[in-house]
């Protein structure tokens, strides 16, 4: 997979992947990562990329042009067909990020990312160039780009390869609709609270059964939403 992220700021982004399975995933070229600085897309002096929104209001809009610049030339760039290509606005009105969505961005061959800032995006790049508008939760933020990076080591975890055991994803969080079933390990006893029995068991089948029986109790009383 190649990904391509679109920011102001790309010296964001320059320590964040060096570090755990995304780092050695680079290492082993399972996906490659370019960071691109937005103002070099632009044909205004000093490479701006913000102007005043129409009709008013506080705040500057990012306008349209440098990124439809830069998404042009990716793409073409890429040699890869238009539907093998996923282009993503990491933006509050977007559709909120979940574990299914993940999955289906792993399957495209090339992600570009939007990262937006100031006090939005130019609706026509809305409108007219991207595939999918992103948000990472009902709250604000500065910018897109630590928007990007949640994203990116998300869909990344799922391509084949970047885990040592891929059947691992099997019991994380969310992949079933279900929270992570609660995990011990040493000390057995440890301020005043025990591990249940049935962990120390060794009866492999029963202990699988209690863990979906706490994944779903869990849940329930945490986010009873997701059973929905």
């Amino acid at each position: 997979m190649q990904i391509d992220i679109l920011t102001i700021f790309p010296d964001m982004f320059e320590s964040v992947f060096k570090y755990g399975v995304i780092a050695r995933a680079l290492k082993k070229n399972i996906f490659s990562l370019k960071i691109h600085n937005l103002r070099d897309y632009s044909l205004l002096k000093h490479g701006r990329v913000d102007d005043e929104p129409y009709g008013g209001g506080p705040g500057m809009i990012m306008m349209p042009e440098p990124i439809f610049n830069a998404v042009k030339e990716i793409v073409k760039d890429s040699g890869l067909k238009r539907e093998e290509i996923c282009i993503i606005l990491l933006s509050p009105d977007g559709k909120r990020l979940n574990q299914s969505t993940l999955k289906s961005l792993s399957s495209f061959k090339k992600l570009i990312i939007i990262s937006g800032r100031y006090g939005g995006v130019d609706e026509r790049v809305k409108k007219l160039l991207v595939d999918r508008l992103i948000s990472i939760g009902d709250y604000v933020i500065s910018g897109g780009e630590v928007a990007a990076m949640v994203l990116v080591d998300g869909v990344v975890r799922l391509i084949p390869g970047v885990l040592g055991n891929i059947k691992s994803l099997d019991d994380e969080s969310f992949f079933s609709n279900l929270l992570d079933y609660p995990q011990y390990t040493r000390p057995a006893y440890f301020e005043g609270m025990e591990v249940p029995e049935i962990l120390l068991s060794g009866n492999h089948k029963k202990i699988a059964e209690w863990r979906k029986k706490q994944a779903k109790i869990k849940t329930e009383k945490l986010r009873p939403d997701l059973l929905k």
